[in-house]
């Protein structure tokens, strides 16, 4: 069975003394095999980024820019290949996992953007004869944690821009699906990465405990759950690491009565249902402004998730796959029946659901959840499947009131014909990312994204500008050439 290995210093490597099943949740068929990289083996990587990093830093920005222009080349000549190992791995389907890819490439876009972003501020006779500029300068070796649910997209996000910026990176993907991911990164070494600028390493909590440790990493970005990003972000900056840590959600859409509904129920079952529900931009509670409102979005709702298809990626006609493994498919029904002991109303039941061919995967159905209330466990957690649950409220600011109090402030949005409600909504809503009639407001890759609250930790945001202040670090340089023949005398009062 083929076992997956690691990129380091520009090689594939295999430490095989500890091994991961990787499945493909379609099937829910072992497929592969994953190398769980040792502490020695992840050291070997930092190391080789280390090495590669005084050459790479003074490599010309411009010259860093051509290397990703190929590197975006490679990747859409190899979409196809590409976007089937996501499907394989993590059930997400064709044309979804094509969707992934090209945010990815976006991000490398941005990046090929390097010359202009690292161009610093230049402030001429600030005094007599004295000049002040700022530089951005690259940190060093940086890292990377991604999750699964993105295992194209969001490593693209990272280290892109990282090593646009001059910096060396390593790479941590999730164990589920890793194939992609390295399949992209090699690419990059296609493109002209030199050894060492781009390293992966494959493992669990020992390969991720140790570059949060390791003090030859200067950085560190996370994406994943809450738990996990607190964890990170903590262990990060005990250890003096800059550090960004994106964590969990529960997105909320308020729908207004005066709501286009037919556009509502379109673009909420995209986003709801959309790759399984495993996004942290999916929504995943729609919060119903009035019983009559209520009543008949769950009545459309109801009705056109009857068509909603699910089944294996291969098959572009499918709405959305399976969920990522067997552990989660039963933490998803769980949730279901959850809410239903707790009162909810399960108007459409995804338990049960059997494809025809691919009985073995890892499979949930779209469900629909009404009444639900902020009581529920269901509610309060991130559910992270095909799962959409109502909430009724009799006004909009009970609505807001319901979202600002929830513990994760990722993304929101509105559905209303009301331009004086959206506004009111965008500037006082307390969440990071604001769509109004978008129910998944995903920044463009020339701005940031980022939660607020339990949502993300650290002060900056992923991609776009904040990640260039993130993979540098300013130096203000202030600088007099005395004119000849001319020299002050000491001074003792404080310069100005």
């Amino acid at each position: 069975m083929e076992v997956i290995g690691h990129l380091i210093n520009g090689e594939m490597r295999a430490d095989t003394a500890r091994t991961q099943d990787v499945f493909n949740p379609s099937t829910g068929e072992v497929q592969k095999q994953v190398a769980l990289a040792s502490t020695a083996t992840v050291e070997e990587a930092i190391a080789a980024a280390q090495a590669a990093f005084p050459a790479w830093r003074d490599t010309a920005p411009a010259k860093r820019a051509r290397i990703m222009f190929r590197f975006k080349q490679l990747l859409e000549e190899h979409a196809e290949q590409i976007n089937a190992l996501v499907g394989a791995e993590h059930g997400k389907i064709a044309h979804d996992a094509g969707g992934e890819l090209q945010r990815g490439i976006e991000n490398v876009e941005y990046a090929c953007y390097a010359p202009e972003l690292l161009k610093g501020e230049h402030s001429k006779n600030t005094g007599p004869g004295i000049d002040s500029w700022s530089e951005f300068q690259p940190l060093g070796v940086v890292a990377g944690i991604t999750p699964f649910n993105f295992p194209v997209m969001v490593p693209l996000w990272m280290y892109p821009s990282a090593i646009a910026c001059g910096n060396t990176f390593v790479l941590k993907p999730s164990e589920r699906d890793p194939s992609s991911t390295l399949l992209v990164a090699e690419l990059a070494q296609q493109a002209g990465l030199p050894a060492g600028v781009l390293n992966v390493v494959n493992g669990d909590k020992e390969a991720v405990d140790t570059l949060l440790t390791d003090e030859r990493v200067q950085a560190v970005s996370f994406v994943g759950s809450t738990p996990i990003a607190e964890y990170i972000y903590a262990t990060a900056s005990a250890n003096g690491k800059r550090c960004q840590a994106l964590g969990g959600a529960k997105n909320h859409a308020i729908v207004l009565p005066d709501a286009d509904m037919d556009n509502a129920v379109n673009q909420l079952l995209g986003a709801a249902f959309g790759s399984s529900g495993e996004r942290c931009m999916a929504l995943s509670v729609a919060v119903a402004v009035g019983d009559a409102a209520a009543d008949a979005l769950v009545d459309k709702l109801s009705s056109a998730m009857q068509q909603l298809k699910a089944g294996p990626f291969s098959d572009s006609s499918n709405d959305f796959g399976p969920v990522i493994t067997r552990a989660h498919q039963e933490k998803v029904l769980g949730h279901i029946s959850s809410a239903e002991a707790d009162g909810a109303h399960v108007v459409v039941d995804g338990r049960g659901i059997s494809v025809a061919g691919y009985e073995g995967g890892f499979y949930v159905g779209a469900t629909l959840l009404d009444n639900v209330t902020p009581q529920m466990a269901s509610y309060q957690q991130e559910i992270f499947g095909p799962v959409l649950q109502v909430v009724r409220v009799e006004s909009m600011q009970a609505a807001m009131d319901l979202i600002d109090a929830h513990e994760y402030g990722n993304g929101t949005c509105i559905f209303t014909r009301d331009g004086e409600a959206a506004r009111y909504f965008s500037d006082n809503i307390k969440v990071g990312m604001v769509g109004i009639n978008i129910p998944l407001p995903v920044p463009v890759s020339y701005h940031s994204f980022g939660g607020w609250k339990r949502s993300l930790f650290g002060d900056l945001s992923a991609y776009g500008p904040d990640s260039v202040r993130f993979y540098t670090r300013r130096k203000t340089i202030t600088q007099r050439w005395p004119s000849a023949g001319v020299r002050e005398g000491v001074q003792f009062a404080f310069p100005s």
